[in-house]
């Protein structure tokens, strides 16, 4: 059976995956209650540089650096993104904004009231517009708008290409009131989301017409109702230029113009460097290169050290905002086959898993509260959040192991391949495929197959991932070149990272011969031939099993005593547990240590003798480090509990949809953005699989492939219950049953850095909040 995946909705949460960083983003809170964690969660929900209005000059730009310019600029269509939604933001009606912890607020500009003015027989939501209200073309802000919108998008009429219709398909009939400034919406089936409906409200000339709807508005809004206006979008499409709406009735915007420049995140910082921009979000390093600006040369400061002066005075001029942002990373379990499509193994990585050091690691560096997330639902800070991790339970490796045990993966054994085609011992390379921040422990590795030894190869991606665990599993490898198509998964991976091996390890020959230390060198150039050969006979399709380990020499032991040069664990030789924990110290700039005495290592598990090794999938780009160094540490903490993992870095751009939303994948890292409506917008993304017609499996935004009927109901019933505190107890319930079944992981919210010229006001980090354009500017 396929997957079938809305593209629809897969372009459209695209954006949000965070580097994937969406891909980046919750468990039971250590050291504190989820109330302590809610109130520490809620002081760094925004970072704006608040300022009144009278405070503010008048006139001037903003430069604002985006990712990418706009597909479109209809945010009801399929390739809408985070560009979209600030420009529409800024030019067309918001009815219901949202405050810095998430909570909808009616907004004074469009309405005067909005309120549920009938439950029975049916809900009735009477709207009140500001008589002041008009598009730019100076017509009134009405009914016909709101009856233009809800049949575009009801679902009913396929001429429009829409991406959803969550509540429009629940309205039953859009009229006018009781005079022209009143619109009454009556619903089929109640709908306690009503606030997030008609945001941003379009004119009927767009919403009245397909062809409008569908084409009209990718490159420009002819029409707007906000502080702000469309002037001019560049030529070459990396520029798009917004100006005062001389129309608008509200507080008259303090900016002149907002010229959104796209400009990739690796170009952030010189640009900021060369002072093209005013606003930009940025990952770690920018942020530290613009705070160490600010110290004298010589004081210390790393990041900015190196910067030329001009550079450096260029970075002065701005400071770094941040908060939590409104988004959180997950680690995704794809229960649909394998290993993992047993609950007790899913919840045995959970139990595996310490998330408060996940969210150490990315947090505290940044003083920001390293609280792990506690709902997949809500963020801390938001009214109704709740931690229901206890639903799995917090990390307890021996609890882990009983699960993994209980479900029938017990220690040692050989494969069946390895059973049924004996081969000949090949050198270990093993060291250039384990995972980075993995201790080597006491083993030497010469009896992979005896209880209480692990498996080096299973550590290090060999043939697990490619392992039949079943209907609907990826095939095993074939005994054929790699050209036949017969491997796949892990053998390729393997083969490859033997070859990567093999340049380290040439690239250090040289260096040491250099150096004139020519016994290591030769040492070093042995390595790189056993490398390339256990290569080749994976190529070949002569070595399909796990290769043993040599002992190790004198000379051998010599080369691994001190590294000319840093290289990261994953790629040194895994002879020596120092020598590995050693160089990714180095790597990551921290001193020297003395090499720790060495621990046990866990035996890797079996069932009917293949080893549970699970496809960790992790993106490979510049922007994604942060996550792969989660990812490494994830593989660690799995380890202890004799959990493999086999780790496989790909493009960033097909990371998302030709992996996660493929269901190409055993663990991957990922992120959701936060929402003030979890009744509508997580629904799809915890919905239960459902057969589809042709046999294919519709997952919605599900990518777990794991959910329940329970689950679904629970959605259902929150989604129509009017009373906001049994609504807010139905979301608590669905989120412990989705802890529960443990197809995600929640880790923690992610930061949100963003660099801004000294003398903006609110702008900045914005958290949840909504921006108000028209009180964004320089200081007097």
């Amino acid at each position: 059976m396929t997957d079938q995946v809305s593209s629809a909705c897969r372009r459209r949460r695209c954006a949000a995956l965070i580097a994937a960083g969406v891909l980046l983003p919750l468990p039971v809170l250590a050291g504190c209650s989820g109330d302590d964690a809610s109130d520490a969660a809620a002081g760094a929900s925004q970072d704006i540089a608040p300022a009144a209005r009278e405070r503010l000059k008048d006139g001037g730009t903003l430069r604002w650096a985006v990712d990418t310019m706009p597909g479109t600029l209809n945010a009801f269509q399929a390739d809408a993104d985070a560009t979209t939604t600030r420009i529409t933001g800024a030019v067309l009606p918001t009815l219901f904004t949202l405050d810095e912890r998430g909570r909808p607020q009616r907004n004074a500009d469009y309405l005067d009231a909005a309120d549920i003015t009938a439950r029975d027989p049916k809900q009735v939501v009477t709207y009140k517009i500001n008589p002041k209200a008009r598009w730019s073309d100076g017509r009134r802000i009405g009914a016909a708008d709101f009856l233009a919108q809800w049949k575009a998008l009801r679902g009913r009429d396929n001429a429009y290409w829409t991406a959803r219709n969550a509540g429009y398909d629940r309205i039953a009939k859009v009229a006018q009131g009781a005079h022209r400034n009143e619109v009454k919406v009556t619903f089929a089936r109640p709908y306690a989301d009503w606030r997030s409906l008609f945001s941003p409200l379009y004119p009927k000339s767009v919403m009245g017409d397909a062809d409008a709807f569908n084409d009209g508005t990718r490159e420009r809004l002819k029409v707007a109702a906000g502080p702000f206006m469309m002037a001019e979008r560049a030529a070459h499409g990396d520029r798009l230029t917004l100006v005062r709406n001389p129309r608008w009735w509200g507080a008259r915007a303090k900016l002149d113009r907002i010229v959104f420049t796209e400009l990739p995140r690796e170009r952030r910082a010189a640009a900021l460097a060369a002072g093209a921009v005013d606003v930009a979000e940025v990952d770690q390093a920018a942020a530290r290169k613009v705070a160490s600006a600010g110290h004298p040369a010589g004081s210390g400061a790393k990041s900015g050290a190196d910067a030329k002066p001009a550079a450096r005075t260029a970075l002065r001029g701005y400071t770094v905002r941040k908060a939590l942002e409104p988004a959180y990373t997950q680690l995704a379990l794809n229960g649909s086959t394998g290993p993992l499509s047993d609950e007790r193994v899913r919840r045995a990585v959970a139990r595996a898993i310490d998330r408060q050091a996940l969210a150490d690691t990315v947090l505290k560096p940044l003083s920001l509260p390293a609280s792990p997330l506690g709902s997949h639902l809500l963020l801390a800070g938001q009214e109704g959040y709740e931690d229901h991790s206890d639903a799995v339970g917090g990390p307890d490796a021996d609890a882990a192991r009983s699960l993994l045990a209980d479900a029938g993966w017990k220690p040692g054994g050989l494969t069946e391949q390895a059973k049924q085609k004996p081969h000949a011992a090949a050198p270990s390379a093993s060291g250039a495929a384990r995972e980075p921040s993995r201790k080597r422990g006491a083993t030497d590795g010469r009896n992979p197959e005896r209880p209480g030894h692990a498996d080096r190869a299973g550590a290090s991606a060999s043939g697990a991932a490619a392992q039949d665990y079943g209907p609907g599993a990826r095939p095993a490898a074939a005994d054929a070149p790699l050209s036949a198509a017969g491997a796949v998964g892990a053998e390729v991976q393997r083969s490859a990272l033997l070859h990567q091996s093999a340049a380290l390890y040439k690239a250090e020959a040289a260096a040491q011969e250099q150096a004139g230390a020519t016994t290591t060198s030769r040492a070093f150039q042995r390595r790189a031939a056993r490398a390339l050969g256990a290569a080749e006979r994976i190529e070949t399709g002569q070595d399909t099993g796990p290769a043993e380990a040599r002992p190790i020499g004198a000379e051998q032991a010599r080369a691994d005593e001190e590294p000319a040069h840093p290289v990261a664990a994953a790629q040194v030789p895994a002879d020596d547990d120092s020598r590995a924990e050693g160089a990714d110290s180095r790597a990551k700039g921290a001193p020297h240590k003395a090499p720790h005495k060495k621990t046990a290592v866990v035996p890797a598990l079996r069932k009917n003798g293949k080893p549970l090794t699970l496809r960790f999938v992790l993106p490979d780009g510049a922007n994604s480090e942060q996550l792969r160094t989660v990812g490494e540490r994830i593989s660690a903490m799995l380890a202890k509990v004799g959990i493999q993992t086999s780790v496989q870095r790909v493009a960033d751009a097909g990371y998302f949809q030709d992996h996660i939303a493929a269901g190409d994948y055993d663990l991957a890292l990922y992120s959701w953005p936060g929402t003030a409506y979890p009744a509508t917008d997580a629904r799809p993304i915890y919905a239960k699989p459902e057969p589809a017609a042709d046999g294919s499996l519709t997952v919605e935004q599900n990518y777990t492939r794991v959910g329940t009927d329970h689950i679904d109901q629970l959605f259902e019933q929150a989604a129509s219950e009017l009373d906001q505190d049994a609504a807010e107890h139905l979301m608590a319930q669905a989120d412990a049953r989705i802890w529960a079944v443990a197809g995600s992981i929640p880790l923690y919210q992610r930061p949100e850095l963003v660099a801004t010229r000294k003398g903006l006001a609110n702008i900045g980090a914005f958290g949840f909040a909504s921006p108000r354009f028209q009180d964004i500017g320089y200081t007097k």
